[in-house]
């Protein structure tokens, strides 16, 4: 029997993450469409409300009932704004091993949400779920998602040459591939102690996160 993910819900002091639904079709999709996000990702684009209804309503539930990760919506606490998307995904279950991708919406970006969602997920992976690892993988150019990786803990444990096509834009404003490196970088149950309270310090993240 494939072993899968529950629908669940987790809260931080500032977001809350949760299942994608219908109502978020509109901001998906907007979110999807910024520059930073097809350059390092791999959503078609133009990304229409077609591809995140898609999304939302097929393709996320088949990872989380396939087994191979689940999708979760980051929302402001206090807005319920569509902060961004956090991804389990390439999960193995015998090992009790996953790997973790994540998107941010421009306008919230430098707030600490990335590490906030991120650590948070973690938590709740390693002691709710009894997971041992967390990984991650960052283009080499992607300075941004690799600060995320270094201040919720992650170790990096190599680089996989030549492993990813990036888009970047041509001086006639097209979209060009670009092969570059993967740097891939692990969390442990133990890299994280210590980590709740300098989120906090710095703004982010509280020590503690509750889910349901």
């Amino acid at each position: 029997m494939t072993s899968t993910f529950p629908n669940i819900s987790i809260s931080t002091e500032r977001l809350v993450l949760r299942p994608l639904d219908e109502d978020d079709v509109p901001a998906l999709a907007e979110m999807m469409n910024d520059e930073q996000v097809v350059a390092w990702t791999t959503v078609a684009h133009p990304y229409t409300e077609a591809h995140a209804r898609a999304w939302i309503t097929r393709l996320a539930p088949e990872e989380r009932t396939a087994g191979r990760g689940i999708v979760l919506a980051v929302t402001e606490f206090l807005t319920q704004r569509l902060v961004g998307v956090v991804h389990l995904r390439n999960t193995d279950w015998r090992v009790r091993s996953s790997e973790i991708a994540y998107v941010v919406a421009p306008w919230a970006r430098g707030e600490g949400y990335a590490s906030e969602a991120v650590f948070a997920t973690a938590q709740w992976l390693f002691h709710d779920r009894g997971f041992e690892r967390l990984e991650l993988r960052t283009p080499a150019d992607n300075t941004a998602s690799q600060q995320v990786a270094q201040k919720i803990g992650c170790i990096s444990e190599g680089v996989l040459r030549n492993a990813w096509i990036a888009r970047s834009r041509t001086e006639d404003g097209a979209w060009s591939d670009v092969r570059t490196d993967v740097i891939v970088w692990s969390l442990l149950p133990e890299d994280l102690a210590g980590v709740g309270e300098q989120l906090a310090d710095t703004g982010g993240s509280t020590a503690y996160s509750d889910w349901n």
